[in-house]
């Protein structure tokens, strides 16, 4: 279930914080410095989108623990001494036995079987295939130890006890900048999730911390190694950041996956996870005052670091040449053309966001030359993506008929000249400014992605600017956009990754080439995990939960979402026509 409705989510926040009519949000502290955002709303009665904000993401590891934030967000559901085993007690000596057995092992494999990698003797250190005799022992061992701590877990018993009591549609995601959890809740069960929540940031125990390892790599395998172009926008993402900590993936690279320890976590955990670190954020329909008082009561417990987390300070260099990367996959050819900019909430971010926008849609410029007008693409958008202490500006394109990567690139500079040497006419302008403001009113309608991009916007720089956004973006000029276009889109400040279809591959169905990349790619993913599936009863619930989302996704999310929805659709009745 967090597989899919995790990447249909993931589309969702990428559609950015919503800027539109004043959002009303009460907050309030409590000593051990835990922060709440509340908004009562009544107009979905006996509801509430309930979730909490770990500031933490990719960009606080370093080389060693990348992905750690991730990992972090799997343990969050393996339950607590209470919840999640039938014996504590024999739970914690399971899981005192596997890391010292995985201590020696990563002690063997760091060490010789490193040695061995530099020598040429082996080709991958972490390879079962590669192990020595006492690797292939104590290999033996772990896993017989983790065989036995099952007979003492409740398989996510987390979920269920929500489950049974109402709650839906229970998730997180880790992104670059942010770590979120998130339920809905019946309006009588704030106290539930109260105590479930406040239950798991006291005494989350890490259970299954070592086999939750080959969760991960699975899920690294279907994100990024088995889509087409998951390895090479992983190896764009590495040259285009040359010193930010953006350069690594958010799920980690294989062999910081394989090396975390206990220690390591639990001083992730005591640095990130404790209460002054944490935003807790509902919206929906409750008593405030009830709910500070449940809040209290159960949140209050929690202790606070002894120091705040230690501050990101490498920033990004300034790129001084052109970086291109030329790639062939399996894959609609495309091209992606991506500058340096600026990060969340920079003067000069709402210009570049609404010259996206200007260049964005069925009647936006990047349509009308090169999908409907010159017919050499299927899909053709630009973004701006401001993150907390960086931000890129990305055109990206897929090819139609007899269009080429070439000629798409083409086709974005002479777009991007014609920005930096005319104005944009103020009725074109006032268009889009009004498209912003329509779509932005329909994201606030949702509780739930309310709730998220309160979140987001809380994580990156602050919740107010919800509100404060809307006027910034409504005061930006045609001199604005044209200043932008031409500060920051000089060659010597992009990267250029192209991607043509290796002989022999099938193109991409049609419907999902129209999407942008990121959405294909976020939506293959998906699709992956979605072949494997046999388990029929979970299909359905799959498709209750993302068919109950779809009616309030982003106008920009809708179409990833109704694909996938049709995707998940066709599986469970194929599922049923082999099981009459």
């Amino acid at each position: 279930m967090r597989m899919f409705l995790g990447s249909a989510l993931a589309l969702a926040v990428a559609c950015g914080p919503a800027m539109a009519q004043q959002v009303k949000v009460e907050t309030f502290r409590l000593d051990n410095g835990m922060e709440f955002l509340l908004v009562p709303r009544y107009d979905q009665p006996n509801s509430i989108a309930a979730g909490w904000l770990a500031k933490v993401g990719s960009v606080n590891e370093r080389p060693g623990i990348t992905g750690i934030s991730h990992f972090f967000e799997h343990m969050m559901f393996k339950g607590t001494k209470t919840i999640g085993t039938t014996d504590a007690a024999a739970d914690a000596r399971f899981m005192a036995k596997q890391k010292s057995l995985r201590d020696q092992i990563n002690a063997l494999i760091w060490g010789e079987q490193y040695a061995r990698a530099m020598r040429g003797e082996i080709d991958d250190p972490w390879d079962p295939a590669n192990d020595t005799p006492e690797l292939k022992s104590l290999r033996a061992e772990l896993k017989q130890a983790m065989d036995d701590n099952r007979s003492v877990i409740v398989k996510d018993e987390f979920d269920k006890v929500y489950t049974n009591l109402g709650g839906s549609g229970m998730n997180a995601f880790t992104s670059y900048d942010l770590t979120f959890f998130f339920i809905t809740v019946p309006s009588n069960k704030l106290e539930l999730w109260a105590w479930m929540e406040s239950d798991r940031l006291n005494d989350s125990v890490f259970r299954e911390f070592y086999s939750e390892r080959d969760v991960v790599h699975e899920e690294r395998r279907l994100r990024t190694d088995s889509t087409p172009t998951g390895k090479y926008d992983e190896q764009f993402e590495a040259m285009f950041w040359i010193s930010s900590p953006y350069g690594w993936p958010v799920i980690g690279w294989p062999s910081d996956l394989n090396s975390y320890t206990r220690e390591d976590a639990e001083r992730y955990w005591n640095t990130y996870y404790r209460p002054n670190n944490l935003v807790g954020v509902l919206v929906g329909d409750f008593d405030p005052a009830e709910a500070k008082a449940t809040i209290r009561q159960y949140f209050e417990r929690l202790q606070p670091s002894a120091a705040p987390p230690p501050p990101v300070v490498t920033l990004e260099v300034p790129q001084l040449s052109e970086q291109r990367m030329n790639a062939e996959c399996d894959c609609q050819p495309q091209v992606e053309v991506r500058y340096h900019t600026v990060p969340f909430g920079h003067a000069d971010s709402f210009a570049l966001d609404v010259m996206s926008e200007v260049l964005n849609g069925r009647t936006g410029r990047l349509y009308k030359s090169m999908v409907d007008g010159a017919a050499i693409a299927s899909s053709a958008r630009a973004q701006q993506d401001s993150r907390k202490y960086a931000g890129a500006f990305s055109f990206n394109a897929s090819v139609k008929g007899d269009g080429t990567p070439a000629l798409l690139e083409a086709g974005w500079y002479k777009e991007l000249k014609r920005l930096q040497d005319e104005l944009v006419p103020e009725h074109e302008l006032q268009k889009v400014k009004n498209g912003l403001a329509a779509d932005n009113y329909r994201r606030l309608q949702s509780n739930f992605f309310l709730m998220i991009q309160l979140a987001y916007a809380e994580a990156l720089g602050g919740w107010e600017s919800i509100n404060d956004f809307p006027p910034r973006l409504q005061a930006v000029t045609a001199e604005d956009i044209q200043r932008v276009a031409r500060k920051y889109f000089d060659a010597s400040n992009r990267s250029v990754a192209t991607y043509n279809r290796k002989a022999g591959t099938a193109p991409v169905d049609p419907e999902l080439a129209a999407m942008d990349p990121q959405a294909q790619a976020m939506v293959k993913q998906a699709m992956t995990r979605l072949a494997a599936e046999t388990d029929l009863e979970r299909l359905k619930m799959i498709e209750g939960q993302m068919n109950a989302q779809a009616a309030q996704a982003p106008p920009a999310f809708k179409p990833a979402v109704d694909y996938l929805l049709k995707k998940v659709r066709e599986r469970i009745a194929q599922l049923e026509a082999a099981n009459p």
